[in-house]
């Protein structure tokens, strides 16, 4: 016999979390659970005092997740097609909950056999080594895993296949020599791509009002506005972690979130869970050095991206309408952490312009939205029918921005506040451009990312905000 035949006659063995899959079913699933309800956590401790078969089997029927919802590796699948081509029997051999186990093994199709854990026995590490002696015998299978939990599997198989290993699995293959199947490299930035730094670029508008104010020059002012803009970066950051575990599912349908680090499998529920709380702990140690006022505006705020992220998100209108507020409560924040005054005008104009750009941001998703007419956009309130009258919507908000920008240059409080407000007329303008810049490139599909963020790093938006400065200096000054 052969090399070739005795390989055939072999059976592949497979794992499931972080083999098959890059993601773990039971953490993924117990998020789905507990931010569905944080009181399940009472249930899952219950469930865990039973043993992890049966937590498995408890968080497997309740965390309702389809086959399609998990990112599969295509490389590992790949590798399995041409092994049950070739006439061998692969077997996926799980830990994870029976109806967990079959659903997947029946959307990959490559399976000839499935052995998984039940409500009383966890079939991973020596309980799996045991199950697969006994039926294949010790050396009888070849193994395909990926963890420490692997390792006395893989000690006894004939050979052992490691897929994106951890430490200890890659210590063992090192040790072994044993094959290594290449997934891609794993990006060593996905913490830093989950919290999404490029987004604290909003929160510049926390020194607005300082700025508009004139206390750019008080020290304690300033420091106070600093503070305030790293409390509310890393509770913004915490949040958007907290976003992608809730919208996991519906991520991975999508042309790129399904690239993020969490959706993607890159980084770990755990670690996910892990960054948010400590993000949560840095902005709660900054905001005890801030006044109440601003502890109460970042309370709000918490609230409101709280329901955003649960709710309000899929609510037609109410999305954009509550994006546009969330950017508001930054101008408020900025007042309340440096302690000026608020303008009735600035937030009357900042409700405007956030409007138009949080409308153009769902703009751009409906146009990027292959459904057809009368189809709801996944986890949105839309149908592709609401593509001009989103638009239509967006534009007018630009036109309403610059006009309330006018009353308020014209206004009495301008006219105490700046020396030559006529200096500030050329600012109606220059936001009416950068906004309607923003929606023909939006219309022309040249848009790819957040329009905050945009303005944050175009060129040309960057000119016009360095011009607006200078506008506003000589306003101040009265240069002519």
């Amino acid at each position: 016999m052969d090399a070739r035949t005795e390989t055939r006659l072999i059976p592949l063995c497979v794992d499931l979390d972080g083999t098959l899959l890059a993601a773990d079913t039971l953490w993924e699933g117990a998020a789905v659970i507990l931010l569905r309800n944080p009181l399940m956590l009472l249930a899952l401790l219950y469930w865990l005092t039973k043993g992890k078969g049966r937590l498995k089997h408890e968080v497997a029927a309740r965390s309702r997740r389809e086959p399609s919802d998990w990112p599969y590796r295509e490389v590992v699948l790949k590798r399995l097609a041409r092994e049950r081509k070739s006439g061998r029997q692969v077997v996926l051999v799980t830990g994870a909950a029976e109806n967990v186990a079959r659903g997947i093994a029946a959307h990959a199709g490559v399976f000839s056999l499935v052995l998984h854990s039940s409500p009383e026995i966890n079939l991973t590490s020596i309980r799996k080594r045991e199950k697969l002696v006994a039926e294949y015998g010790e050396g009888g299978f070849d193994y395909m895993g990926n963890s420490h939990d692997d390792i006395p599997v893989f000690e006894a198989a004939r050979k052992a296949i490691v897929v994106a290993p951890d430490r200890a699995a890659e210590k063992w293959r090192r040790a072994h020599d044993a094959e290594k199947l290449d997934t891609g490299r794993n990006s060593r930035l996905a913490a830093l791509k989950s919290i999404r730094v490029h987004q604290w670029a909003k929160n510049v508008l926390i020194g607005v009002p300082m700025v508009l104010n004139h206390d750019i020059l008080h020290l304690d002012a300033v420091i106070r506005v600093v503070l305030a803009f790293f409390a509310f970066s890393f509770l913004a950051s915490a949040v958007y972690v907290v976003n992608d575990l809730s919208d996991l599912a519906n991520d991975r349908r999508h042309p790129t979130k399904r690239n993020r680090p969490l959706a993607s499998g890159q980084m770990s529920v755990p670690m996910g869970l892990t960054i948010a709380l400590c993000l949560l702990l840095a902005s709660l140690s900054m905001t005890l050095l801030l006044p109440l006022e601003f502890a109460l505006v970042l309370a709000f705020y918490a609230m409101a991206t709280t329901a955003y992220t649960f709710v309000l998100k899929r609510k037609l209108l109410v999305d954009v309408f509550t994006l546009a507020g969330l950017y508001t409560v930054r101008i408020i924040a900025g007042s309340a952490a440096g302690g000026t005054d608020l303008s009735f005008w600035l937030l009357s104009f900042s409700i405007f312009f956030f409007l138009s750009l949080a409308l153009v941001k769902r703009y751009v998703e409906l146009d990027e939205y292959d459904g057809r007419d009368g189809n709801q956009v996944p986890g949105r309130g839309y149908m592709a029918v609401d593509f001009e009258m989103v638009g239509q919507a967006g534009v007018s908000s630009a036109f309403a921005s610059a006009l309330v920008l006018a009353l308020y240059i014209h206004s009495n409080e301008m006219r105490e506040m700046y020396q030559m407000p006529l200096a500030l007329w050329p600012l109606c303008p220059l936001v009416l451009y950068m906004l309607l810049r923003i929606w023909m490139l939006a219309r022309r599909r040249l848009l790819h990312e957040d329009p905050v963020v945009f303005l944050m790093r175009d060129w040309r938006s960057l000119v016009i905000m360095a011009i607006g400065g200078v506008l506003v200096l000589a306003g101040t000054l009265g240069m002519p």
